[in-house]
C-alpha cells in the first residue's frame, strides 16, 4: 500500500491490538511479521511474535512518546556498561579494554560520542554534550529505528552497543557477547549454571532478532 507494506490474513489487513492497521516501512520487515503470523496455530501466542510486538510498539506507543523514548536511550548512555572497567581481576579488565575500547573509539570518531571511563562500579558522570548527542541521534531515527534502539539499550545495558548494532558496526551476537564479558569470565572460572545458560540463550536470541529488525529497515 502507499506509504508502506501491510500484511493480509485471510484476505483482511492485519491490525494492531488497538485496531490500527499494521503498516511496515519496508517489505523485509513486513515479511518478518508475516512469517510470525504464519507460524501461529489455532491458539494465538503473542510471546512467540517478538517482531510483531516491536512493530506494535513502533506504531502505537513511540509516536506519542518520541522525546521520552529517546531520553531513555540517553539515560543508558549516562551509565553505559562500556564505561565501567573491572578493577580486578586484571585479566577481565584487560579483556574489557581490548574489546570495548574499539567500539567506544569508533563512537567518538564517527559520532562525536566522548565517554569517560570509570574503575569499578562507582558512578562516573558523562559529558552533557555526549548525552545530548545520544538523544539527538535517537530522535533522528524514524519510529521503527527508535523502537529498536530503545529495545537494545536495556538488553545490552549500553546505548553504545545498541547504536553500534543499529549502524551495522556489530552483529547482534557480537553486541550481546560484548555486553556480558563479566558473566563469560565468571563462567570460565566457575562453570556454567544451566538456568543461567537458558536465560543467556534467550537474551542472545533477542539480540539476533534486533539485528534482523534493523536490517529489515534498510532493505
Amino acid at each position: 500500500m502507499n506509504g508502506g507494506f501491510s500484511i493480509l490474513l485471510d484476505g483482511r489487513g492485519l491490525k494492531s491490538l488497538k485496531g490500527a492497521p499494521v503498516v511496515l516501512p519496508t517489505e523485509a520487515l513486513a515479511q518478518q511479521v508475516a512469517r510470525e503470523w504464519a507460524g501461529q496455530g489455532e491458539v494465538l501466542e503473542l510471546a512467540a511474535m517478538p517482531v510483531t510486538r516491536l512493530a506494535n510498539t513502533a506504531l502505537e506507543a513511540v509516536p506519542a512518546a518520541r522525546e521520552a523514548t529517546a531520553q531513555s536511550v540517553a539515560d543508558y548512555a549516562a551509565s553505559d556498561l562500556l564505561c565501567y572497567y573491572a578493577e580486578t581481576p586484571v585479566g577481565l579488565r584487560v579483556r574489557q579494554q581490548a574489546l570495548w575500547g574499539p567500539v567506544l573509539g569508533r563512537a567518538e570518531a564517527e559520532l562525536g560520542l566522548a565517554f569517560l571511563p570509570a574503575d569499578g562500579i562507582v558512578h562516573q558522570p558523562q559529558p552533557p554534550e555526549t548525552l545530548a548527542r545520544v538523544k539527538a541521534l535517537a530522535l533522528a531515527l524514524d519510529n521503527f529505528g527508535l523502537t529498536g534502539l530503545a529495545f537494545g539499550a536495556p538488553l545490552f545495558g549500553s546505548a553504545v552497543l545498541a547504536i553500534a548494532l543499529q549502524r551495522g558496526w556489530l552483529s547482534g551476537e557480537a553486541a550481546f557477547d560484548l555486553s556480558r564479558l563479566d558473566e563469560a569470565w565468571q563462567e570460565e572460572q566457575w562453570g556454567i549454571d544451566a538456568e543461567a545458560a537458558e536465560r543467556t540463550e534467550r537474551l542472545r536470541g533477542e539480540a539476533v532478532l534486533l539485528q534482523r529488525w534493523f536490517e529489515g529497515l534498510f532493505i
